[in-house]
């Protein structure tokens, strides 16, 4: 161990970039600044923007691809085309929000970066409150421009699907949560941020494509969840009981899954537990 901590205080002279301190977990300072208000702001427009692309996409397919009332089963935009809408969206909405609220724009990203000491106590249940909000309007619009549809294909609501065990829902939403909030935590690091601050885009194409590619993975067991914002105004809206059977496990998989991803990069990865050892050793 005593080799390991020289190397990472060797490593840690040389380093061109700085980890911001942790953020504390009570800041109320935070609510007298006009920057805190527009990053909530924020937060809810881009995750009513969100919802509404993207549930209107899944809508939009269902009709399509309705053989019972004249559509083609093989025509539409498909599981590829509602995968590119909800990772294109988070690709867009991080890419324009992220230097003002950091682009959170999911319960689970906003409570894994919590873990991490990114953001303070109050910042994040207002982040979460605004998420679900924006979430509610996003898909009120939907549902406003389109009811008829609206109704008929289920609102765009999370629910497994025939045959698919609660279990698997569960671990199909941990697993593509930890790996959406596993690449937010890759993403934003300091250290690599330092390194390819050239490429300003370089954050949000991994985000939108770890979003891309859990969907394509997931929509089959659980029309895809990972957010528990976009569960949650879905089944708000479309109001069935369907929508809220299983409502748990949108909110229990991603937090659970975030959770882990949180734990395993800053104390596996980024050895805080480690760092902070040492730090004690050198000054008793």
């Amino acid at each position: 161990m005593g080799k390991d901590l020289e190397a990472e205080r060797a490593a840690y002279a040389a380093k061109d970039y700085h980890d911001p301190p942790p953020a504390p977990l009570f800041d109320f300072g935070e609510l007298t600044k006009w920057s805190f208000h527009r990053a909530v702001i924020a937060e809810f427009i881009a995750t009513l923007l969100f919802l509404y692309i993207s549930v209107l996409t899944v809508i939009g397919y269902s009709r399509q691809s309705d053989t019972a009332n004249g559509g083609d089963d093989c025509g539409g935009v498909g599981i590829l085309g509602i995968a590119w809408a909800f990772g294109g969206m988070i690709f867009i909405l991080v890419y324009c929000t992220a230097g003002i609220s950091g682009g959170h724009i999911n319960p689970a990203v906003t409570f894994g970066l919590f873990l991490g000491r990114k953001v303070s106590l109050i910042r994040a249940i207002l982040y979460i409150i605004a998420q679900c909000l924006g979430a509610i309007c996003g898909v009120g619009f939907v549902k406003a421009f389109q009811k008829a549809f609206y109704n008929r294909y289920g609102g765009g609501a999370n629910v497994l699907a025939p045959g698919v065990s609660k279990g698997v829902g569960l671990g199909a939403e941990i697993i593509g949560t930890f790996v959406l909030v596993y690449t937010v935590f890759s993403a934003t690091d300091p250290k690599r941020s330092a390194r390819d601050s050239h490429v300003p885009v370089l954050a949000p194409l991994p985000i939108g494509f770890a979003v891309f590619m859990v969907h394509l993975a997931t929509i089959p067991f659980t029309g895809t969840g990972i957010n528990p914002a976009r569960s949650f105004g879905a089944a708000v809206i479309y109001n069935q009981d369907k929508a809220w059977d299983v409502h748990w496990i949108f909110w229990v998989g991603p937090f659970i899954g975030a959770a882990i991803a949180a734990l395993y990069h800053e104390h596996i990865l980024r050895a805080s537990a480690l760092k902070a050892l040492g730090s004690f050793r050198n000054h008793p």
